[in-house]
C-alpha cells in the first residue's frame, strides 16, 4: 500500500471516531462550558500514539505502512488541535479564563504524562 494512501485512509477513519466521540458527549448529555469531547479524544489519540510509535520502535521496525496508516493517519485524524485551540480561544473570549487554563493545562500536561507512562513500559 502506498504510504500515502494509508495515510488518508487512516486519518478518514480517525476523524470518523472523533467525530463519534462528539456525538456520543452530546447524546450523554454532557452539558457545560467545558470540552469534554475533545479532551478525551486527543486523551485517548495521544495514549494510543505514544503505545503505537513505542510498539513501533521496539517491535515493529520497518512496518511504515502500519505507522503510517495508525499512527500518523489515525491519530491525526483523531486528535485535533484546531478544535482544542477554538474551544480554548472561545473560552478566553467569553472571559473564562479558569476553565481555559484548566483544559490547557490538562491537555498538555496528561498528554505528557501518557507518553511517560508508556515509555517507562516499553
Amino acid at each position: 500500500m502506498n504510504l500515502w494512501l494509508a495515510v488518508f485512509l487512516g486519518g478518514g477513519v480517525g476523524s470518523v471516531v472523533r467525530y463519534a466521540i462528539g456525538h456520543l458527549f452530546q447524546r450523554i448529555e454532557v452539558k457545560g462550558v467545558f470540552p469534554w469531547a475533545t479532551l478525551s479524544a486527543n486523551l485517548l489519540a495521544t495514549a494510543l500514539l505514544a503505545w503505537l510509535i513505542l510498539r513501533f520502535e521496539v517491535h515493529l521496525p520497518g512496518k511504515e505502512h502500519w505507522r503510517a496508516l495508525l499512527a500518523i493517519g489515525f491519530c491525526g485524524g483523531f486528535s485535533t488541535l484546531s478544535t482544542f485551540s477554538y474551544e480554548n480561544f472561545h473560552l478566553l473570549r467569553e472571559g473564562l479564563y479558569t476553565y481555559a487554563a484548566m483544559n490547557i493545562v490538562i491537555s498538555v500536561g496528561a498528554g505528557l504524562f501518557l507518553f511517560h507512562l508508556f515509555a517507562r513500559s516499553a
